[in-house]
């Protein structure tokens, strides 16, 4: 069994709660110093689903590489995607970070702490460079206002670098029947709509992921470039999977998710990756082809592979996971990436993804999934709480530890 490090009063604290049922993980106060760089060599995975399929990786040494530390809650890293190298950090409390050349010091971008109600699950949540933003300075945010209701947003980037506070236009606003599971990716596909990720509700909402009459427990797909109509800040894309479909909101692109925190698009594919956290039994890996909308991953009439409630259950139109694992490795699952880039090429084509609150970080096969339920590959036990991954601009991955760093994944020695 990983070893299961204490959580912390972050982000994710009402979600780990809410998913270790077995009161084994005691919450502390925030305040942890970054854990330094570590290194590990793959070892051959304990089973922890009901099957596997798929080739193991090779043996890789691979390190974590601190590149800004002393963050206030970090959530989210991209990179500026201008040529410059930079990295917006997303920190949860209301500001988002530039790191000049990829590594630092920070320097200020967006502050909008005034605006956001932070704290557990609810903060500055997501960002989301628009196609062209190096020359339109155009970028989008995902956070909690300060009525608790979670409002995707555009603003601007002014000529000296920075972000106008004052360009706010909202996008969409959703209103949230409780604090926790508010998702809060956000993210471009490669069909220039940008996609939004939005939990259950919370609060023992847990209907709402398999209801098709509200966006919440759904990934969303909104075309945010058009001339919006007025009562709203986007228009919804006639192919959208729901459009038509009377009782059926038209934004809805995947369905039945119960906490989808983070999602990212294969570069090589186009293939959507979600890391969906899960409640007392499983976290799960899913997947929606490039292009494929519509799908109903099964919350809440399963977790994982398993039917909620211990028996049977109707399996009928849903998509499973292509990987899984239980809570006696870790509780909460932070959906990763794709790897794709040239430093460490024996993760070449692996989906890597890691645990708030063991601190592993796994990888499976990303190729042929539809073969079968693959468990994950152990990579790194990072002794972070790792809460999200990123890219940096020359393609390499980038891991999130909520305690206050960014770190680069590097070959080991």
């Amino acid at each position: 069994m990983l070893r299961l490090r204490p959580s912390i009063a972050g982000l994710l604290l009402l979600t780990l709660i809410a998913g270790c049922a077995s009161g084994a993980v005691s919450p502390t106060a925030f305040g942890s110093r970054p854990t330094p760089a570590s290194t590990a060599t793959i070892a051959r995975p304990t089973q922890t689903s009901p099957s596997s399929t798929g080739s193991p990786v090779p043996a890789t040494s691979v390190a974590l590489q601190v590149v800004a530390d002393r963050l206030d809650q970090p959530v989210d890293v991209v990179s500026s995607d201008d040529g410059s190298a930079d990295l917006l950090v997303v920190e949860q409390p209301g500001r988002i970070l530039r790191l000049p050349g990829g590594a630092g010091p920070p320097v200020g971008f967006l502050d909008i702490r005034a605006r956001v109600l932070s704290g557990g699950e609810q903060g500055l949540l997501g960002i989301a460079l628009a196609p062209g933003y190096a020359t339109n300075g155009r970028f989008f945010v995902d956070y909690t206002d300060l009525a608790g209701d979670s409002v995707v947003a555009q603003f601007m980037r002014r000529a000296d670098g920075t972000a106008d506070p004052a360009s706010e236009r909202v996008v969409l606003r959703v209103e949230q029947p409780a604090a926790n599971h508010n998702g809060g990716a956000i993210r471009f596909g490669p069909d220039g709509m940008l996609y939004i990720a939005l939990g259950d509700g919370g609060g023992g909402g847990s209907e709402h992921g398999h209801r098709r009459d509200t966006l919440l427990g759904k990934i969303l797909r909104l075309d945010v470039d058009g001339t919006p109509p007025a009562r709203a800040g986007y228009l919804v894309p006639p192919d959208n999977p729901f459009v038509g479909t009377a009782g059926v909101r038209p934004e809805i692109w995947l369905t039945g998710l119960r906490n989808p925190w983070r999602f990212s698009f294969d570069r090589a594919t186009a293939d959507l990756w979600i890391g969906d956290v899960g409640a007392g039994d499983r976290e799960e890996v899913d997947v929606a082809r490039a292009g494929v909308g519509g799908l109903d991953f099964g919350w809440d009439i399963m977790e994982g592979t398993l039917c909620q409630g211990g028996a049977g259950c109707d399996m009928t139109g849903l998509t499973l996971p292509v990987s899984e694992y239980d809570h006696n490795v870790g509780c909460v699952i932070a959906g990763g990436i794709v790897y794709r880039g040239a430093a460490i090429p024996s993760l070449g084509g692996r989906y890597l993804f890691g645990d708030y609150c063991s601190g592993m970080i796994w990888s499976i096969d990303a190729g042929a999934v539809e073969a079968g339920l693959r468990a994950p590959e152990p990579l790194i036990e990072t002794g972070a709480s790792v809460v999200s991954f990123g890219l940096d601009a020359t393609g390499e991955v980038l891991v999130v530890d909520i305690a206050g760093s960014v770190s680069l994944l590097v070959p080991g020695d």
